[in-house]
């Protein structure tokens, strides 16, 4: 299969669940990544804001305001396919943008430099275990991985793992990979 089969596939499995299996699948996802040592390292912490089937980030951002930890989400710019990212404070400071998605007010926000970030957790579709990735088809953080220096997380079930994912020159994997039976 090629990429857009493969993310056709994995995404009608993962609208497919249950709301009970999602969210017990998402508690494992984020009690691995709370247990982790980058999670535990990290002062500044980038994640979008996740829509409809996606795992839930709400908690994890949640979780790191409680932490104390400094929370950044993505704005993102179709005509470049570029992102920055705001510091979020409440999630007040979003608004819905094109294809309902949630993100920073940049009026209401604070810009940050993506380098302050200290750990970035990457949104995908499906994951091997080099940290490839298919994502959800727009680019964008492979562009914005390109020069980003820190480390980079992602959150995966069981579900969206596989052996190999067909790679492009552009491809950038990420450093880590979580399921909800620990680091892959």
């Amino acid at each position: 299969m090629n990429k857009t089969e493969l993310r056709e596939s994995v995404i009608s499995k993962l609208k497919g669940l249950s709301r009970e299996e999602k969210q017990r699948i998402e508690e494992r996802l984020m009690q691995q990544l709370i247990d982790s040592s980058l999670w535990a390292k990290a002062g500044v912490v980038g994640i979008t804001v996740s829509q409809g089937f996606e795992w839930n980030t709400r908690p994890i951002i949640e979780k790191g305001w409680e932490q104390g930890k400094t929370v950044c989400v993505p704005k993102c710019f179709p005509k470049d396919k570029s992102m920055e990212f705001y510091r979020l404070d409440n999630f007040d400071q979003l608004e819905t943008v094109y294809y309902n998605l949630l993100e920073p007010k940049p009026e209401a926000t604070e810009k940050v430099d993506k380098n302050t970030m200290d750990l970035l957790i990457v949104p995908g579709v499906l994951f091997d275990k080099k940290g490839y990735r298919i994502g959800f088809g727009g680019g964008y953080y492979d562009r914005f991985l390109r020069d980003f220096e820190n480390e980079t997380i992602s959150l995966a079930a069981r579900m969206q793992l596989v052996k190999e994912v067909p790679t492009e020159e552009f491809d950038l994997p990420v450093r880590c990979v979580i399921s909800e039976d620990g680091v892959v």
